[in-house]
């Protein structure tokens, strides 16, 4: 072998392969919406009505129709609330792609016989009973069910368009978070697991083929006994749409240098091309350290990478599996330095959000290209303290500084600072200013994708 072949072998063998040579997709402009918008279910309280961006978002081709997931609630599932999804609307310029007007139309609670699923963490509402945290959405364009991954089982649901639960996917026994020797399995949380997800890093990214046969999920990072914390492999799971079961899992390689990191997003090109969103815990949001943000999309292909269903990532023998192959080069940044201080995004300060977790491709435009579509999840401008006593947090940029604050939720009381780095400050003195304070907002980022961009895109079938 020479080494030129050998050096090209090396570098398929590793997961990453060159991007070919396109223009990255044009970012057009966003929207920074109103922490303390409501959605349609009726309800007016934080942990009843507060609209809840993005855990995911989801354009469905075949019906003309966006989708938006809520998570598992305010507090991070110390709070009871019932999980759903919204059906919302944007105008979309044809010639431009940029987008304006934001509408929720609908929401749908999720129900299991005659009980709301519910986002209480698992050790609240029962070993995994109705305890549930929403992270994907797909569309089956043969049935026009939705499928739901979550990320405390992992579990994957599908819903009807009532928003009632009639199927739950068997989940790999080897994802199944438990005690490796005993066989004991914990979904509340990491203490006496060896084996499975990660507590809160189950089912993160969810997509499905063209033809609506095959839904893939994707585990947010690497499993306890494949480096957890540490571990820069990660998994993607293929189902069966029409069995419930699951056909394959495949390695995919995340990028080290991110910092926390994990997989926010999984969108189908075709029937083995996708794109990976991949984030860092950083940026604005309810807690987290404000900088570095790391955001960025890779384009992936599953063809000719094994099924590591029955190996183990961390132990098998070097050369023994195929991974995902990877663009060596992100095929979009969402926290671009020209994106943040586009004046769409001015409220935001040039920071760029914490929590990127939704990316679907839209409708297509009038010269052909596509818009996209990011958003990101603000956690409902709620704390997650673990603590039932939650607090709502606010921010403003001032002379290019970001300070944030965490008051009685719905009021300007007992307010305490929060360090650059998320840790806490000290308590908010009498007389302080609240002017320019503001619940930390939903963002929605538009970009023209050109037909190069998303070379090989296969829409969803166009009959059932």
């Amino acid at each position: 072998m020479n080494a030129r072949l050998s050096i090209a072998c090396a570098i398929v063998a590793a997961g990453f392969l060159a991007a070919p040579a396109q223009a990255a997709p044009a970012f057009v402009n966003g929207l920074v919406l109103d922490a303390d918008g409501l959605d349609a279910s009726g309800g007016t309280l934080v942990n009843n009505g507060r609209l809840g961006f993005f855990s995911d978002i989801y354009y469905d081709a075949k019906r003309d129709e966006w989708w938006a997931l809520s998570d598992r609630g305010p507090g991070g599932g110390t709070l009871r609330y019932h999980t759903r999804m919204h059906q919302f609307k944007i105008d979309v310029d044809p010639a431009t792609g940029t987008i304006s007007n934001f509408q929720i139309l609908k929401t749908l609670v999720f129900r299991r016989g005659g009980s709301s699923l519910d986002g209480f963490a698992p050790e609240i509402a029962g070993p995994l009973g109705l305890a549930f945290d929403p992270e994907g959405v797909v569309v089956n364009p043969r049935t026009g069910h939705f499928l739901i991954s979550d990320e405390y089982g992992p579990s994957l649901l599908e819903v009807n368009r009532a928003g009632q639960v009639v199927r739950r996917y068997d989940t790999p026994a080897n994802l199944v978070p438990r005690n490796a020797a005993t066989g004991v399995a914990n979904y509340a949380g990491d203490d006496g697991n060896t084996a499975g997800k990660r507590t809160n890093r189950g089912f993160e990214g969810l997509a499905i083929s063209p033809d609506g046969r095959t839904a893939y999920a994707m585990l947010q990072s690497a499993m306890l006994d494949e480096g957890g914390g540490s571990g820069t492999l990660n998994r993607i799971v293929a189902f069966d749409t029409r069995t419930a079961r699951p056909l394959a899992q495949y390695a995919y390689r995340m990028d080290g240098s991110s910092q926390g990191r994990g997989i926010s997003a999984l969108v189908a090109l075709n029937d083995h091309e996708f794109l990976v969103l991949e984030r860092n815990n950083r940026g604005l949001g309810v807690d987290g350290e404000l900088t570095p943000a790391n955001k960025k999309v890779f384009r992936i292909d599953l063809a000719g990478a094994t099924d590591v269903s029955a190996i183990n990532l961390a132990t098998a023998p070097a050369g023994s599996f195929v991974p995902v192959t990877k663009t060596a080069t992100p095929w979009l940044d969402l926290a671009a330095a020209a994106t943040l201080t586009h004046p769409s995004l001015a409220a935001l300060g040039g920071v760029s959000p914490e929590k990127w977790e939704g990316l679907t491709v839209g409708p297509r435009l009038n010269d052909g290209s596509y818009l996209l579509l990011a958003g990101t999840d603000n956690d409902y401008s709620v704390t997650q303290n673990g603590s039932p006593v939650q607090l709502d947090v606010y921010f403003k940029v001032m002379a290019g500084v970001t300070s944030r604050i965490q008051c009685t939720i719905g009021t300007f009381d007992a307010c305490i600072t929060i360090n650059a780095n998320g840790s806490l400050g000290s308590a908010v003195a009498p007389g302080f200013d609240f002017t320019g304070y503001r619940k930390i907002p939903g963002v929605l980022h538009a970009y023209k994708a050109s037909a190069a961009d998303l070379a090989g895109l296969v829409r969803p079938l166009d009959k059932d």
